[in-house]
């Protein structure tokens, strides 16, 4: 019989799907690396593997410690799954702005969960940052993952996903547009397909409201950058010690709205169900597309990160759609009512 051990041996090898209808009329030809075939739903998967059974290996991490790290959702889920998995407990500090679906999927998988505020500056010690940090200094047996400044969470995405890539491209690939949060995917992927063809460019995308954009072209941190916004997982209020700054060539800011929209169109029109930061993406590519950034014959990875059953409550809501003004504007989008009979 061919069956698993468990559920971590499906982690990576997820596969390159070729975008249609999306990119219709754009120059260049366009593939999504789907990352939320992972089982945890996310890239974030290998980064939870990784740190986890390096921190073993070394023996940092001991039959029956705890766990614990900040995260904004995603990297919670996949933690508190391997955790699961291996018998370790996990202790979450979340940011407030994690979506509900989020936040009731990180304690449907066991994880004890603390929401912090969002919109508070790192140094405050209700932010997720400072919750995280006073946790694993009261809990003995703790240990902190740390992946804003953990450089294994480039060293997973260098050893799997950038030599995916390579590999289902044929050595192809001429841009790799990827969003930035805590940088370890884009950085790993980078790293290792630089070295492979040092003219492929890599693009990150942030958010408006983060660092990241100016902190790439100027090497400092203007605080005058930031301010609340809604995408979760794209973008910082810090400089992330894992995201090798030299290896990106450029970066692109998308808004929350557009964003949130190009996330919907992806799932109406390729069935692809996407998450925001997937949204985020796209909305990169669209905007790039438009200053002809790309040419003809030109192969463009962009990965999709993660999976849009984590925005029910919000992307997918058209309610919160509604509350955050995102159909004031002229965007229109096809719609079927729900009826009950």
């Amino acid at each position: 019989m061919k069956v698993e051990k468990n559920i971590l041996s499906l982690i990576g090898n997820t596969p390159l799907i070729r975008l249609e209808k999306v990119v219709e009329g754009f120059q260049g030809n366009f593939f999504t690396k789907l990352e939320s075939y992972n089982p945890g739903h996310s890239n974030k998967d290998r980064i939870a593997l990784h740190i986890i059974e390096e921190a073993e290996r070394t023996g940092i991490l001991k039959p029956g410690d705890t766990i614990i790290e900040t995260t904004s959702g995603n990297t919670g889920f996949s933690l508190a799954m391997v955790s699961l998995i291996k018998g370790y407990e996990c202790i979450l500090a979340v940011s407030s702005k994690s979506s509900k679906d989020k936040i009731d999927m990180l304690y449907a998988m066991g994880a004890k969960v603390y929401v912090c505020p969002a919109n508070v500056s790192v140094e405050d010690s209700r932010s997720y940052y400072q919750v995280a940090k006073t946790l694993h200094n009261e809990i003995k047996d703790s240990v902190y993952i740390n992946q804003y400044f953990n450089n294994l969470n480039i060293e997973a995405h260098y050893k799997t996903t950038g030599p995916e890539i390579w590999e289902q491209t044929h050595g192809k690939i001429t841009h790799l547009v990827a969003s930035s949060g805590t940088g370890g995917t884009i950085s790993g992927c980078a790293k290792y397909l630089k070295e492979k063809n040092p003219d492929i460019e890599i693009i990150g995308v942030d958010a408006y409201g983060s660092v990241l954009k100016k902190y790439h072209e100027t090497r400092e941190l203007d605080r005058n950058e930031i301010y609340p916004y809604r995408i979760e997982g794209l973008g910082k209020n810090l400089i992330p010690s894992a995201t090798d700054f030299d290896s990106i060539d450029s970066f692109i800011k998308v808004t929350d709205e557009d964003s949130a929209h190009s996330a919907r169109e992806v799932t109406r029109k390729e069935g692809l169900f996407i998450g925001y930061t997937s949204g985020a993406a796209l909305q990169a590519v669209k905007q790039l597309d438009k200053i002809g950034k790309f040419k003809k014959d030109d192969i463009v990875v962009i990965i999709f990160p993660d999976h849009g059953s984590r925005y029910m409550s919000k992307i997918y809501s058209d309610d919160w759609m509604n509350e955050q003004g995102f159909f004031d504007t002229a965007k229109k989008e096809p719609h079927n009512k729900i009826e009950y009979i």
